[in-house]
């Protein structure tokens, strides 16, 4: 058996983001990006080996070279002439698993509604939660996949996924396990989140709702970690006016964390609720929204290296105060993005969320491609194997039909046209048959 299963030779330009083992960028730094190219005509290579894992890059003549100094086989080619190579994209926040749409709301977006006005009219997160504990774990897994398949097509190689459209003990397992099946048999890389404190159910308060994560939600899925049933990597609240305080949110978060999860969160989105600085100072791996984050929070997290997920499509849909993304940057806190995929902000492509982070929050391209791949592994905690192209990670990687990464960005919408192949562990998971 060869020890190497793929070579992608010829590349113009590969992107690998970082080149040093650093395992996020952060400040001034996140304008900068680590790459190879050459205005001379010489290719550049990447050298994959069987077990999916980067083992070269370099020219096209040093891999070569060094491939047969070690006379070790290669399985496949692609032939990446003219073509860009960027590592794959990694999703820190959504939340893929619900069932019936909410495209009716829409209109009552675009009406002036707010998205408290809409929860308060009985639509919004108790309108999936309703439809998702009626459905099925099968009919939950098939759009499931489907979505997951969708974010690969636009070039996610890692994503986080949630639960929460339970809000009880059996729904929010189910969705766990749905969200498990994916990680054990889908080409994709999944972060798995419980969030059974994403909204207070129908006829309880907050603090009984509080009590049933508490006392019932939590240490069921206890058990199922310890019998390696599940295997969940964070824990998130939306911690929120009107749904779990900052407190409340404390107690969930904390419970999580003593059982082994990484605290990845919802934090000060509609009112500044001093979640930021809660988050910090429990260790918080990461917070996501921050629309309305006090500059104490920013140092907070700062301080502490929170990594704040910043969404600008749900900031777009919703017409919410864009996250002060530019104070955080400046003050050094680490900032990745996510799609915030979900029935009310429905998007699963990074580069159109990549491209709103530049026209809306202000980022430079630059700064938005290493928030949607280095930082976003920081924020799930796996940037040691995610993330970059570096020798020892894994492959996973987009080949891009032009010679200026930018393009997947620039080309707004149009990523389909821009993205050639989806690698994922040195497998060719998609395709753009037009392309070939």
């Amino acid at each position: 058996m060869t020890d190497n299963k793929l070579l992608i030779h010829s590349a113009k330009q590969i992107v690998q983001v970082v080149s040093d083992g650093r395992r996020f960028r952060k400040g001034n730094e996140m304008k900068t990006l680590d790459f190879l190219e050459d205005d001379e005509g010489q290719g550049f290579s990447i050298l994959i080996n069987r077990n999916g894992i980067i083992c070269d890059i370099g020219t096209d003549e040093e891999v070569r070279s060094r491939c047969a100094d070690r006379k070790e086989g290669i399985i496949n080619f692609i032939d990446a002439k003219g073509c860009s190579i960027i590592p794959g994209l990694v999703d820190a926040h959504t939340h893929p698993v619900w069932a019936g749409d909410r495209v009716h709301e829409f209109a009552m977006k675009l009406a002036g509604a707010t998205y408290m006005e809409v929860h308060n009219a009985g639509g919004g997160i108790h309108y999936t939660v309703e439809r998702t504990r009626r459905a099925t774990e099968g009919q939950l897994f098939t759009s499931f996949k489907e979505r997951l398949m969708r974010m690969r097509e636009a070039g996610t190689t890692l994503v986080e996924c949630k639960s929460g459209y339970g809000l009880n003990v059996d729904c929010e397992m189910k969705m766990l396990r749905v969200i498990e099946k994916a990680k054990q048999t889908m080409a994709i890389g999944i972060s798995s989140t419980y969030c059974g404190a994403h909204a207070v159910p129908k006829g309880s308060t907050a603090e009984e709702a509080t009590k049933d994560v508490l006392n019932n939600q939590i240490p069921e899925l206890t058990e199922l970690l310890q019998s390696e049933e599940l295997h969940v990597d964070n824990i998130d609240v939306f911690c929120e006016k009107g749904v779990f305080d900052v407190d409340q949110s404390k107690q969930i978060l904390e419970s999580g964390k003593s059982i082994g999860l990484n605290i990845n969160f919802h934090g000060d989105e509609l009112h500044s609720t001093k979640s930021a600085e809660m988050g910090a100072s429990i260790g918080a791996m990461a917070i996501s929204h921050l629309e309305e984050i006090s500059d104490e929070g920013i140092k907070a997290m700062a301080d502490t290296g929170s990594v704040g997920v910043v969404l600008p499509t749900t900031a777009y849909i919703l017409r919410l105060k864009p996250p002060p993304v530019r104070k955080m940057i400046e003050e050094n806190m680490i900032v990745a993005l996510g799609s915030d995929f979900n029935p009310n902000a429905y998007c699963h492509a990074m580069p159109v969320v990549m491209h709103l982070a530049c026209v809306l929050l202000k980022m430079s391209m630059q700064e938005a491609l290493n928030a949607a791949t280095i930082n976003a592994a920081h924020a799930l905690g796996v940037s040691d194997k995610h993330g970059s192209l570096e020798v020892g990670k894994y492959a996973n990687l987009l080949i891009l039909d032009t010679g200026r990464w930018e393009n997947l960005i620039y080309k707004f919408g149009c990523y389909g046209d821009v993205i050639k192949n989806v690698i994922y562990k040195g497998d060719v998971v998609h395709s753009n048959i037009r392309r070939q």
